[in-house]
């Protein structure tokens, strides 16, 4: 997949733990987790706006797009 998923490197600069993201915004740990490993084919906006408002952070913070991303299934 060519876009890659920063949402570890976020928690850990807002020293959150994923349980506590899950709490604060209302989505499971395992969809946060499948999320955070890259596996996630897509991602609602309401979601990503709910991860942004409790980590204060954009979306370019957890999203990032790599040019020659592996394409794993």
């Amino acid at each position: 997949m060519a876009i890659k998923v920063n949402l570890d490197l976020i928690l850990v600069k807002r020293d959150m733990t994923l349980t506590e993201l899950s709490e604060e915004v209302g989505i499971t740990i395992s969809n946060l987790s499948i999320l955070k490993t890259g596996k996630a084919k897509a991602v609602r906006f309401s979601t990503l706006n709910a991860i942004c408002e409790a980590l204060d952070c954009q979306p370019g913070d957890i999203l990032e797009y790599e040019a020659n991303g592996n394409n794993e299934t």
